[in-house]
């Protein structure tokens, strides 16, 4: 798990960085506060430049927003266009993390052993 305190303090490239090691090594990489679409966009990109069939088969991931009052924010929020940021993401090794299920309360995901 990582938090958005943690995430906070890094570039972009940074953040794609400690996401796809932490991937690589086979982990389940939780966000606090998850990626803003221009870094969710290049998380992916980076991630199709490194697929190897014998060893990196990509990610999953799957984000969850957080409550409808968590994301309107305040009112200066909405006035100058800043959108919120929170919200939980789960990212894995396409090859061990499966979503079976979501909607706005529940994921169901299965995750599987090397």
């Amino acid at each position: 798990m990582i938090s958005g305190e943690r995430m906070d303090g890094l570039t972009s490239m940074e953040k794609i960085r400690l996401i796809l090691d932490g991937v690589h090594e086979g982990n389940i990489v939780i966000l606090e506060e998850g990626l803003d679409p221009d870094e969710e966009s290049k998380l992916i990109e980076v991630t199709m430049t490194e697929i190897s069939p014998d060893e990196f088969t990509g990610i999953e991931i799957e984000t969850y927003p957080g409550t409808e009052q968590q994301q309107t924010g305040g009112f200066f929020d909405r006035l100058f266009g800043r959108e919120s940021r929170t919200k939980l993401t789960v990212i894995g090794p396409a090859n061990r993390l499966e979503t079976l299920h979501k909607d706005e309360t529940l994921i169901s995901t299965l995750v599987t052993r090397r």
